[in-house]
């Protein structure tokens, strides 16, 4: 399976369908099923301090270090002035669920589904294979 890391809570807020575009500063040809895991790295202080961003998440709780929900990847649009400005404009929490910034890219996630139970995993960069053992 195809598995995304990501620092939480941007994981979390994946998996609760709060946020639907992953902002990356690479591009992905890469369309189909992808996983989402929470990684272990903690929340920077930055991030804590930002009370929307945190807001989001109320009494939600974290999975750090597990693959935590399934979703499909249908789109990797690159971020341009005006859809930077517009999803300000028209999606402000998506907005503040990422780092929208010109040049960087916006992958689409459609489908998100939340896992019966958290699959524990190390992380990688990029886009990973995650192997169930038998």
């Amino acid at each position: 399976m195809k598995v995304i890391s990501l620092t939480e809570p941007y994981a979390t807020l994946i998996k609760e369908r709060k946020k639907k575009i992953e902002t990356r500063s690479w591009k992905t040809s890469y369309r189909g099923e992808l996983y989402i895991h929470a990684s272990k790295t903690h929340i920077p202080k930055e991030w804590k301090d930002n009370k929307e961003l945190m807001n989001l998440l109320k009494e939600s709780s974290l999975n750090f270090g597990s693959i935590i929900c399934k979703c499909n990847l249908v789109d990797c649009i690159y971020m341009t002035k005006e859809y930077v400005e517009n999803i300000k404009r028209d999606n402000y929490q998506e907005y503040i669920c990422g780092e929208y910034k010109e040049g960087r890219y916006a992958w689409i996630l459609e489908n998100i589904q939340v896992l019966d139970s958290p699959i524990k995993a190390k992380g990688h960069l990029s886009i990973w294979n995650f192997f169930m053992g038998i």
